[in-house]
């Protein structure tokens, strides 16, 4: 039995202009339900978290600035769309999703979150459509309670996260790897631990190789006992904002390669789906559920 964060929350409501990509949120459970995959037990609605979990991640004056929607208007332009309470609850609902997952996790060895991997979110500010970061506040959670020592989050969002790398600079239990497209948004970087920037246009051979050799480094030498994997498919050939080219068999295979680690180390791994942005909602579709196809494969 798989755990899947899923609200219908996540996909509304969102203004004009950028309904489009979110569709994802409801179709990914749909499709994965269609081919009998996953039964409607696997999904879980989260409830709202509370503000002391998100006050050892996000800095007090920001989140509740953010609460009363009185972010100034330069603060609210970063984050990229008119702020709204129920945007704000969906937020706060996808990072319960992901503490959720995480207390699956290490029952279970593996959860979900449909939506998350908000890692543009620093602990004073809101980027790129993410005002709250779920795996950071998620991470932040299972160290506070004792749950993990080692945590490894592994970023593979074509943008690199640099909210995530801001807010563990100085934490030593907590290893940002991201591996992004490096003259892609954001173009001011935060430090990872590890940082791989790929040249554009970088295709499936190059990435798979970058991917397999640096994770097995880091997984040799830091040795964590959780991972968060955020598993974004704007990587595709097809995306119109990722500028590399990678197929999806090749995005499918970057996903074996993250979970087959996991896996033969025992190490539980929660995943937050990121980004994605190809024309056709098909292809985002399609990739995010071939990572679904490929952990259900191998943890089944």
């Amino acid at each position: 039995m798989f755990y899947i964060a899923y609200d219908p929350i996540y996909a509304h409501p969102l203004p004009e202009g950028h309904r489009f990509p979110m569709l994802k949120y409801e179709l990914i459970p749909e499709q994965l339900l269609h081919e009998g995959l996953i039964s409607l037990e696997n999904l879980h609605a989260p409830a709202i978290l509370e503000d002391e979990v998100i006050l050892w991640t996000h800095e007090h004056d920001y989140y509740y600035r953010l609460k009363s929607l009185s972010l100034t208007p330069q603060e609210a332009r970063r984050i990229g769309f008119p702020l709204s309470e129920q945007l704000v609850e969906r937020e706060l609902r996808i990072a319960q999703g992901t503490i959720d997952g995480c207390m699956y996790a290490l029952n279970y060895g593996l959860a979900f979150n449909v939506a998350g991997g908000t890692h543009h979110a620093g602990t004073n500010w809101g980027e790129g459509f993410c005002m709250l970061n779920d795996q950071a506040i998620a991470a932040n959670y299972l160290l506070k309670k004792g749950y993990a020592q080692k945590i490894l989050i592994i970023d593979l969002d074509v943008h690199q996260g640099n909210g995530t790398a801001q807010i563990f600079a100085h934490q030593p239990n907590v290893f940002t790897c991201s591996i992004h497209g490096e003259k892609n948004f954001p173009f001011r970087k935060e430090q990872s631990d590890l940082d791989i920037g790929l040249d554009d246009g970088v295709g499936d051979e190059e990435y798979l190789i970058t991917i397999s050799y640096h994770l097995n480094l880091i997984f040799e030498q830091f040795r964590p006992d959780f991972v968060f994997y955020l598993s974004g498919v704007d990587i595709l050939e097809t995306d119109k904002l990722g500028k590399l080219a990678v197929s999806k068999q090749a995005c499918k295979q970057r996903d074996r390669i993250v979970f087959e680690y996991c896996k033969n180390e025992g190490i539980p791994v929660q995943v937050s789906m990121g980004g994605g942005y190809s024309p056709q909602i098909k292809d985002i579709v399609e990739a995010h559920c071939n990572t679904f196809r490929v952990a259900m494969e191998l943890y089944s």
